[in-house]
């Protein structure tokens, strides 16, 4: 049996080591168009930051001891087009030009996601950058680190961009944080939370300006200006940090059933539409065990979990994905922000008898150093007081809170039952009673 794999990151090589592992006679070949694999993206911001300066330790794995494992790597290799009836993959050499054509027996499509390049006039003027590669990370890290390189526009106020706010900051630079929509990640976090954040990135000093739209970028090959609806600004380093979309055009004559923005439709098995055709990651939907639906929420997690399991089934298992709750997380200067399940927009959204609460504790006792304020939001079910979601923004010990409500979540628990859950107390990480069961005790 071939198994062909296109994408060598997350869900793509964690599919190829576990098919490996399990049918150990199968030829498990990689097609990557960079030259590496196994890179987590994730810490980009912070190597951009300087909170480390060796790009390899992004990588959880290289090319050689996959290869000494038993997968064929073939790095520089971009697939162009699929012809799923001959079950035969066209591929493009980066470097050459050149195609060469493959057959596969099983297929699994884990070409992850492209940054989306909003239509701004003179995009393409130096020290504009967007921030998916390893080269990404190193071209803009070495420009934010020359000293003359001191204001930083940043267009995008997702978790990338937050995470990049930060990186700045640490850097020394004047920040300008611009945002088309009314607040800071509004399909995550509900209202409550993002006005905590956004407080603290203007105590932090960051210029935060939302519901302004970029128009244009001025200088004559280097930005030295943003131009928006409502003014204009000095800009050294301008980052975009707008979204990313599935990395899937190649595919749009396959017959695939997709998203509208190009995600792959898969079942509880990896599987698309087509046979003996799987996908995994970035570029494909999970499926979401609150809204019951197919969606796309791009995490690595997810994407290392869902890529695990497709390995087993190309191998010739049938193990099914449990689902996402959408389980995240963001620092946003000195706050940590997490949350999982349902917000209460998508539960307004899908027309649920829903009731919400939101409390604001203490993470520990006062007389132990290091008390600060948590908040915390829940969304439950109106009628039997089942948790839907959660979302908790604090400082030390806010984000790990998060991880029982999607344990919680996930075996629907309770308001009631959360609020005598049997959680850990100590002076230095807790009340007697936890913000948790506290606001489980006011959710009725």
């Amino acid at each position: 049996m071939k198994i062909v794999i296109i994408g060598g990151d997350a869900a793509g090589m964690s599919a190829a080591a576990k098919a490996k592992r399990v049918a150990k006679d199968a030829q498990v070949v990689v097609y990557e168009k960079t030259d590496i694999v196994s890179f987590g993206a994730c810490g980009l911001p912070y190597f951009v930051g300087d909170f480390f300066d060796d790009p390899s330790y992004m990588m959880a794995r290289t090319a050689e001891q996959s290869r000494e494992s038993g997968i064929e790597i073939n790095l520089l290799y971009e697939a162009v087009q699929v012809d799923v009836s001959r079950k035969l993959l066209t591929l493009k050499n980066i470097t050459t030009g050149e195609e060469r054509v493959d057959s596969y027996d099983k297929l699994l499509i884990a070409t992850g996601a492209t940054p989306i390049i909003p239509p701004i006039q003179n995009v393409g003027l130096k020290n504009v950058f967007t921030l998916k590669s390893i080269y990404d990370g190193i071209d803009l890290k070495q420009a934010a680190l020359l000293q003359n390189n001191k204001d930083v526009v940043i267009i995008g106020a997702g978790f990338i961009g937050l995470e990049l706010v930060e990186a700045m900051i640490k850097l020394g630079k004047n920040v300008r944080l611009i945002q088309l929509d009314s607040r800071i990640l509004p399909e995550a976090f509900d209202r409550e939370i993002t006005d905590i954040m956004e407080k603290e990135l203007i105590n932090q000093g960051v210029h935060l300006q939302l519901e302004e739209k970029v128009l244009a970028f001025q200088g004559k090959t280097v930005v030295t200006e943003v131009v928006t609806d409502k003014g204009s600004y000095k800009a050294d380093i301008v980052i975009l940090a707008t979204g990313i979309r599935p990395s899937t055009t190649f595919l749009v004559d396959t017959g695939l059933e997709m998203l509208r923005n190009g995600a792959i439709v898969i079942n509880e098995y990896g599987e698309t539409n087509l046979k003996d055709v799987y996908a995994a990651g970035d570029c494909a939907t999970v499926f979401h065990l609150i809204r019951e639906e197919n969606v796309y929420i791009p995490l690595a997690t997810t994407a290392n979990k869902l890529g695990r399991i497709v390995g087993e089934n190309l191998a010739g298992q049938q193990t099914a994905f449990q689902g996402t709750l959408g389980s995240t997380a963001v620092k946003v200067m000195d706050l940590e922000a997490g949350k999982t399940g349902l917000s209460e927009g998508e539960a307004k959204k899908m027309g649920l008898n829903y009731k919400t609460v939101f409390i604001t504790d203490q993470n520990q006792t006062g007389y132990y150093p290091g008390q600060t304020d948590i908040a915390v939001k829940l969304i439950y079910e109106a009628e039997t007081l089942v948790l839907l979601g959660g979302q908790i923004i604090g400082k030390k010990g806010a984000v790990l809170r998060v991880d029982v409500l999607a344990a919680a979540i996930f075996k629907k628990t309770t308001t009631k039952e959360l609020g005598m859950l049997d959680l850990c107390y100590s002076p230095p990480f807790s009340k007697a009673w936890d913000v948790l069961n506290v606001a489980g005790n006011n959710a009725k």
